[in-house]
């Protein structure tokens, strides 16, 4: 298991509802968070195999931006 991390825009619980859905349908996301009241807005995803670049995606489906640290 790998956990990612990553800078977002993801800034209030409304938006963490646009997202939830999208990654809740990812098999391969195994658990995964956004702390809202951290500065960096930072998701966390706990991963089997999904690499980052494909979160990434993921996120800037729905409008929001991700950026690996």
């Amino acid at each position: 298991m790998e956990t990612l991390k990553f800078k977002t825009n993801i800034k209030c619980s409304g938006c963490v509802a646009k997202v939830t859905p999208f990654l809740n349908n990812e098999s391969e996301i195994k658990k995964w968070d956004v702390d809202i009241l951290n500065p960096d807005k930072t998701l966390t995803i706990e991963t089997e195999s999904m690499n980052a670049d494909t979160i990434i995606e993921t996120i800037e489906k729905v409008g929001f931006k991700a950026e690996k640290i």
